[in-house]
Order: C-alpha cells, then structure tokens, then sequence
C-alpha cells in the first residue's frame, strides 16, 4: 500500500540534498514523520495546508518502511502512519508537486 507526505517545497530540497529528513517541524517536534494514507490525504491538506501552495507529495510503499512504521490512532480514531526514524531517499517511490487551484489541493491520480 502506498502512503504519503506532504513536504514544503524547502523542506524537500533540503531533504535531497541531505538524503534522509526526520520530516516537516511539526514531525520533529512529535518524534516521527506522520504519514497519510490516499483516504486521509484530502484531509490532511485541508486541515494543516490549506493556506500553502508550493508543496510537494511524496509516496511511499509501508511494506519497504520496515519495523519503524506504525499505524498508531489519531484524528477522529483512525490509524494513521507513523515513521519513528528518519525518512530516506531511497525510501520514496514517487515525487510531484501538489497544484494549488481555486477548488483546493490538486494531488493527481493516487495509487
């Protein structure tokens, strides 16, 4: 199953040219990178990105996340993903810019 993260377009290239990044602040701060999966990435955007454009989507698969990776409760009692180590560029399946439109954040087809 894929999931995804939502990065700053500086934080993403902060996070190439070093390799790996333990996340956005807000993932620092909480101690792992919070994921979502295609279900809650909608609401993720609206909730914590809805005034920022130029932000990039990264996918991911779990499976090749390995033990690091846990599903833990959150928003409204769903699982939610959570990385408790840093993120890898080897890690990442797929990259692309998330389009900001006057309907809100256009993420393209998910898999």
């Amino acid at each position: 199953m894929m999931i995804y993260k939502i990065l700053r377009h500086p934080e993403w290239s902060q996070f190439q040219s070093d390799g790996q990044t333990h996340g956005a602040p807000v993932d620092r701060v909480d101690g792992f990178v919070h994921f979502s999966t295609a279900l809650q990435l909608g609401e993720t955007l609206r909730r914590h990105f809805s005034k920022e454009g130029d932000l990039v989507l990264l996918a991911c698969r779990d499976a090749d996340l390995g033990e690091a990776l846990r599903w833990e409760r959150s928003r409204g009692g769903d699982l939610f993903p959570h990385l408790y180590r840093a993120l890898t560029m080897d890690d990442i399946a797929w990259s692309r810019d998330v389009a900001r439109t006057p309907r809100g954040h256009e993420t393209g087809p998910l898999e």
